[in-house]
């Protein structure tokens, strides 16, 4: 079920599942582009202007992304870019320029401090039974590129970890792994929206089992780097797949005609409802 077609840098894509690396996923082989879960969140969450002009506006790499990067990396088994420096700090000339170094050769620069915490965070989460069942080096393969077409359009996603039996795991680093924190998680980065995606793409190129939705395993990045293992409600999985369905539907809309509009015209703007009703 989780057989992976390896090329090296596909001109064009038939629907499947690719072994390529992440930089090529994240340039979008799709001739003419396609439409990826970060997209589809960004089109509901703003609008199409604002989202065309990050298609074309690649944002550089973010230094507070490096240590998520990192972990996320060595848990899949995926760690060989991740470079552990002598350095406290990046304030040096010398610290600056090694970092900007190891990043041109492809690879994740960490400060030494940074280094023994996700070692840490790795040793916490080999502890957690379910999560280290979930990630069994050997039940699945990490790190795999979905291309699909859906009436037209095209999608693509990047799981983490695909498991031989059916099911998607996705790893994430969190500041909290508390109930009331992890929902209001969800809502801000979509994940909602994320989880449909990726199963709406395991499905469409029969590589899961529909019965097994998709697990999160979420870590704190601060001692003792608790985990948590969860998946979306099924409220929560039907916001997501309303949420897409208009993501899917303005990215074709706006492919089509060219036309990649701002924020709705707003003549009169009103409070938040919670002020509202203490005047009520």
């Amino acid at each position: 079920m989780t057989a992976t077609v390896e090329v090296e840098a596909p001109v064009e894509v038939e629907p499947g599942l690719y072994d390529i690396d992440a930089e090529l996923y994240h340039q979008d082989p799709i001739p003419g582009g396609s439409l990826s879960s970060t997209g589809a969140r960004k089109l509901v969450k703003d609008c199409p202007a604002k989202f065309k002009y990050w298609l074309d506006n690649p944002e550089p790499p973010k230094r507070h992304l490096d240590f998520g990067t990192a972990a996320h990396s060595i848990v899949l088994e995926e760690g060989d870019n991740i470079v552990v420096t002598e350095f406290d700090d990046w304030r040096t000339k010398a610290a600056r320029e090694e970092r900007d170094a190891i990043r041109a050769d492809g690879g994740v620069p960490l400060l030494f401090h940074e280094g023994e915490q996700v070692t840490a965070m790795v040793e916490a989460l080999r502890a957690h039974p379910e999560a280290v069942e979930l990630l069994e080096p050997g039940s699945g393969v990490a790190e795999q590129s979905a291309f699909w077409n859906d009436n037209g359009v095209w999608r693509r996603s990047r799981f983490d970890f695909l498991r031989n039996d059916g099911q998607l795991v996705d790893y994430k680093t969190a500041r909290s792994c508390r109930r009331e924190d992890l929902e209001k998680a969800f809502w801000e980065h979509g994940y909602m929206q994320q989880q449909d995606f990726y199963e709406a793409g395991g499905i469409a190129l029969d590589l899961i089992d529909p019965e097994r939705p998709m697990q999160f395993v979420l870590q704190e990045k601060d001692p003792p780097y608790l985990v948590v293992v969860t998946t979306c409600d099924p409220m929560a999985r039907s916001i997501g797949r309303h949420l897409n369905e208009v993501a899917l539907n303005t990215y074709a809309i706006c492919r089509r005609s060219g036309e990649w509009p701002g924020y709705l015209p707003n003549p009169m703007t009103a409070l938040p409802s919670w002020v509202e009703r203490q005047y009520a």
